[in-house]
């Protein structure tokens, strides 16, 4: 058989010929541009993994209850909700916890299944068990729950929210590949595994805060411009001068803006 050709950062020849000779990129090119799942920093068990059958996590990991409807089968249970039958949710050094395990035991995870039928990690993380609201999060492309599990913690107990996140196909838990149709059809299944959650919501009509960074080297200042312009129920933005892609939370008026929309403008909606 010929051996396969050079490649540079995962591309082959002929495919950065397609990406820089014939935009628009095919599919599968852009796929690889726009997404960069890590290797997974959690595992998630079903209940009868955790028994004696099951080797324990080691001293470094950090070990969390899930919630689960009824007693799993070996896989992990799809839609599961809270009760007796747990799943368990295993991080790795590499997704850098940073709390105890108090509030790791409050961290749930559970699958769902998408429209394109892959399972979707989900992960509910109970900052604030008085809270009105929970805030659905979609994560970077470069990350994966496990990593975010800390950032939950540390957000929603700020903003006094909780937090409803998942894994895009092909990263963590996940299955599939990651790709923009998948994309679609996972923060749909997101979306509607957190309105089975939390009371069945048949309608919602909240208004919508948009934030964004002027110096978004990966999104363009200019989506959120028009996500803003194009939302009927949109209130005032936020557009943090200076941030980029990857800092803007680390900005004051990020949290500050997040908790007055939600103490303030969601309750007076």
């Amino acid at each position: 058989m010929p051996e396969p050709g050079p490649r540079m950062n995962g591309f082959s020849l002929g495919e950065l010929c397609w990406l820089f000779c014939c935009p628009p990129c095919p599919s599968r090119i852009a796929a690889k541009l726009a997404f960069l799942p890590p290797e997974p920093t959690y595992t998630v068990l079903a209940p009868e993994q955790r028994g004696a059958g099951a080797s324990a996590p080691a001293p470094a990991q950090a070990t969390a209850a899930a919630a689960a409807a009824q007693p799993a089968p070996q896989q992990p249970e799809e839609g599961a909700g809270a009760g007796p039958g747990a799943c368990s949710l295993h991080l790795s050094e590499r997704a850098d916890w940073q709390y105890s395990q108090r509030e790791l035991d409050a961290v749930e995870v559970f699958f769902s299944r998408t429209a394109r039928d892959n399972r979707l990690g989900c992960m509910f993380v109970r900052c604030a068990p008085s809270s009105r609201y929970t805030l659905l999060f979609s994560h970077g492309n470069a990350v994966d729950l496990g990593q975010m599990c800390s950032f939950y913690i540390g957000l929603g107990s700020r903003i006094n929210c909780n937090i409803f996140s998942y894994d895009y196909s092909g990263y963590g838990v996940s299955s599939g590949k990651p790709s923009e149709k998948n994309l679609y059809a996972d923060i749909d299944a997101a979306w509607q595994a957190l309105r089975t959650r939390i009371d069945k919501i048949s309608k919602v009509t909240s208004p919508v805060l948009v934030i964004h960074g002027t110096e978004d080297e990966v999104i363009d200042f200019s989506h959120g411009l028009a996500m803003y312009e194009r939302c009927p129920r949109a209130v005032e933005p936020l557009w943090v001068e200076g941030a980029g892609h990857n800092d803007i939370e680390l900005y004051a008026q990020y949290l500050e803006r997040l908790k007055q929309f939600i103490s303030h403008e969601l309750p007076n909606s």
